[in-house]
Formats: C-alpha cells, structure tokens, sequence
C-alpha cells in the first residue's frame, strides 16, 4: 500500500519526471502551425548564435516572433539553470495547433463566409553541448 496522501504520490512522481531542460514556450501565437515551421525547421539543431543569426536575416513574420521566444529561452538557462550561453543548442522546436478565431466576410447575395484566423503554441528547448 503506498504511503502519504494522493497529492503527496502525485508531487513525488511528477518531480522525477520533470523536464531540466531550459525550455520558453508561447501561447495563442497569432500564426499558423505551418508558417511557424517553416522557420523552426531552420534553426533546429543549430547552435543558439547561428540560430539568432539566421532569425535576424529571415523575412519571415515569425522570425521575430521566434527570436524573441528563443532569447527568452537562453535568458532562462542562463539564470535558472547557471547554463552558459556558448554551450547551449535548439534541441527541440515544435509548434502545436491552438484556438482558432472564425471571422464572417460578406459576401455576394447575403451570404457570408468564414474565415478562420489560426493561432498557434511555440516551444523551444535548450541543451548544452
């Protein structure tokens, strides 16, 4: 029979559990999955000065969304986990579908149709080398 309370096992198995990589996540990014890709796909694996390089120069919209997200995910390691900033790469960037807004445009003959604005959740994780 296990001992201590429910919340007790709970807290005591998600402790050994948790990640320790330094991660930034962003919620209800107003952009799609795929566009979001698009860039993480670029900067995957890439040490952290090659990746804020590569965000600088992009056109992209996201790019500057990105770069924010992976500055504050390098700002997390360095003063939560004593990382240094030399020694960390993107492990992993994914984006995840979140809500989506539906908008009516007017159209010909009373009708209308919907327009659905997506929005997006951006993660990135830190490692060190």
């Amino acid at each position: 029979m296990a001992k201590g309370h429910r919340s007790q096992i709970k807290r005591e198995r998600n402790e050994t559990k948790r990640e320790t990589r330094p991660s930034a996540r962003l919620s209800h990014a107003r952009m799609s999955v795929q566009k979001a890709c698009f860039v993480l796909d670029a900067i995957r694996g890439k040490d952290v000065e090659t990746a804020l390089g590569i965000l600088e120069y992009s056109p992209r919209y996201a790019s500057g969304v990105i770069k924010k997200l992976l500055e504050s995910a390098v700002a997390n390691a360095e003063n939560n986990n004593g990382m240094n900033r030399s020694n960390l790469y993107v492990a992993e960037c994914y984006a995840g579908r979140a809500t989506t807004m539906k908008r009516i445009q007017p159209r010909a003959k009373g009708r209308a149709y919907r327009i659905l604005k997506r929005t997006s959740h951006i993660t990135v994780v830190l490692d060190e080398k």
